[in-house]
């Protein structure tokens, strides 16, 4: 056991929502395990922002534009993931969508039906594409960005929470459904991070105070540290683990 349990040297991993926030630090972090990275996320360009980032710290990279509330764009990613690369070893489901901030009595369908698309459809089908590949080569990883707000009801998120919670599920149905493919699935669960994707929570200047009065850490976290978690259950230093969900929120959870 070390520092070589950690490593991913040529593994393919595919991240979605790679381009920026969450989904950019994770894509980070495997490359500079030694991972090949397809990025995903619906615009090209900046994706190929971060594949250039990549690939200036001697990095692989391989951007593939793809709406995650689409099933056919999240086959046509597997596809060409598997075109450009021969395999998929790791898939983190990252991409997320929340349209609304307020009451849930105030989510229209619309709304509803986004969150619900991208988060939780687009997960799963896009897991199901990947382990038809991970399966007939003999195994693999899927990572789940699920969210602390999935644990327990968030103000003004519920939709979002909702969501959440079902990715969560997914998780643990997908851990026991194909651990006979020898594909270990777990997700991880973030507390507040400071991305632009929730900056409607950490510059909220009444919501950043309570967070720093309740939270064991009083602060908001930083994408890296997701990205370290990910990388832990994407290598072989988490081989005896499926079905969890690693929270991470300083503590949060506990106040």
């Amino acid at each position: 056991m070390g520092l070589k349990d950690f490593q991913i040297q040529g593994k393919v991993a595919a991240v979605t929502g790679a381009s920026r926030g969450i989904g950019r630090a994770i894509a980070h972090g495997l490359a500079e395990a030694g991972a090949k990275v397809v990025l995903s996320s619906r615009k090209l360009e900046d994706l190929q922002k971060v594949a250039e980032e990549i690939r200036g710290k001697g990095g692989d990279a391989f951007p593939i534009a793809a709406h995650n509330g689409k099933i056919a764009d999240l086959e046509n990613l597997a596809k060409k993931t598997v075109e450009h690369y021969g395999t998929i070893d790791i898939l983190v489901n990252n991409a997320a969508t929340n349209p609304v901030f307020g009451p849930i009595i105030q989510v229209d369908e619309s709304a509803w039906n986004k969150i619900m698309e991208v988060n939780v459809r687009g997960a799963f089908f896009l897991s199901r594409a990947a382990a038809q590949v991970m399966g007939e080569k003999g195994g693999g990883v899927i990572v789940n960005i699920a969210s602390s707000a999935g644990l327990r009801p968030m103000p003004f998120l519920g939709a979002y929470s909702v969501s959440k919670a079902a990715v969560i599920m997914l998780t643990k149905v997908l851990a026991v459904e194909w651990a006979g493919l020898k594909i270990r699935v777990n997700a991880v669960a973030p507390g507040i991070i400071e991305t632009r994707f929730s900056e409607a929570l950490w510059k909220n200047e009444t919501i950043l105070e309570e967070v720093q009065k309740r939270q064991p850490i009083p602060r908001v976290g930083q994408p890296e540290e997701i990205a370290n978690a990910v990388l832990y259950l994407a290598s072989p230093a988490s081989s005896y683990m499926t079905g969890e969900i690693m929270v991470i929120d300083g503590g949060g959870i506990l106040a």
